[in-house]
């Protein structure tokens, strides 16, 4: 059965007259406008939000950071808030702090086992020797650094193989072992520096040490540590030498000294002595001048006088017997005889 209505004549109410009109209710699709509005406005302030949590960055003391703009790189080295351009701009941060790369041994490894096909070498008198390094190195250009990042660090490391098997080949192997550690580390440091500038990839050398160096053999070892401990006596007996020499040294020095001054003293004693004497020849010369019968009488007194008091007289006895008087005592055993008679 097929019912028609007049769509345009209903007015939605029931066929008695009395139900609720069609246009009293929400239009179909009507209600849902206010909701999508509400989501555009919170999704446009999420963007927002996520926008400006993007537009800045913080830069720590010990970090650099490379800013690439559509790829083109740009450094920043100052620390604190910077700002960049969201969605355009991407920070790389890079520590500034020195980093270190072991060859001929891993340094994860607390065994601390030689990798001998980076420690085992030959010396110039062609003996193997096992010898591990420990490489220093610190980025020294951001860029360069960002643009070789992949590859940097292998490059450094093949070149710091290439330069150690060089320079240790220049070297006899008691000399790696003992003496010619430091000469072997600074031209390693030195070779590496300069070549890592032709390069360019953006890292520097800060240090080159010797980690360990020992001949592959345990009899050769042994030998090479006798050698070592006895140029370590030679040393000790050396600075105790030098210690004694320091010691003694102001000792001779003060009595060079001593004697100098004290024959300076002589001399000095000497020329006055001389230079009286001259004075008092002159004198008598003078007064001899004048004078000359009372000035030799009187120099004969003067000289008896001090000549007659050191003479002694010998007394031969009848019996063989000898007496040794001085002059003086007899001459005064005259003068009291002759005093008392």
């Amino acid at each position: 059965m097929k019912m028609d209505f007049d769509w345009k004549n209903f007015s939605g109410q029931n066929f008695n007259g009395k139900g609720p009109k069609v246009h009293d209710t929400v239009p179909p699709g009507k209600g849902f406008k206010p909701f999508f509005r509400s989501l555009k406005i919170i999704v446009l302030v999420l963007v927002l939000v996520l926008l400006a949590m993007d537009s800045f960055y913080t830069l720590s003391e010990d970090k650099v950071a490379v800013v690439t703009t559509f790829g083109n790189p740009t450094s920043v080295t100052t620390s604190g808030l910077k700002y960049k351009i969201p969605l355009i701009q991407r920070v790389h941060r890079m520590s500034k702090e020195i980093r270190g790369m072991a060859i001929g041994y891993d340094s994860n490894n607390t065994s601390n086992v030689s990798i001998l096909s980076e420690s085992e070498m030959i010396t110039k008198d062609f003996n193997f020797v096992n010898v591990d390094f420990y490489i220093e190195y610190q980025i020294v250009d951001p860029i360069k650094f960002y643009i070789n990042r992949e590859t940097s660090v292998d490059i450094l490391k093949n070149l710091a193989q290439s330069y150690i098997r060089d320079t240790v080949g220049t070297y006899n192997v008691d000399e790696v072992i003992t003496t010619g550690k430091p000469e072997i580390q600074t031209t390693v440091k030195t070779l590496l520096s300069e070549r890592l500038e032709q390069e360019d990839i953006g890292l520097g050398i800060y240090n080159v040490t010797i980690q360990d160096a020992e001949p592959p053999t345990v009899a050769v070892n042994n030998a090479f540590k006798a050698v070592e401990d006895a140029k370590q006596g030679m040393d000790t007996k050396l600075n105790e030498a030098k210690k004694y020499q320091s010691e003694q040294i102001p000792a001779a020095n003060a009595e060079v000294d001593k004697a100098t001054r004290n024959a300076e003293a002589y001399r000095q004693q000497r020329i006055s002595e001389a230079e009286g004497q001259v004075a008092r020849f002159n004198e008598m010369y003078a007064e001899y001048s004048k004078y000359p019968l009372i000035t030799k009488k009187r120099m004969f007194y003067e000289t008896m006088e001090e000549l007659l008091p050191s003479l002694k007289v010998i007394i031969n006895s009848s019996d063989g017997t000898q007496t040794l008087l001085p002059l003086d005592s007899f001459s005064q055993n005259i003068t009291q005889e002759g005093d008392a008679q």
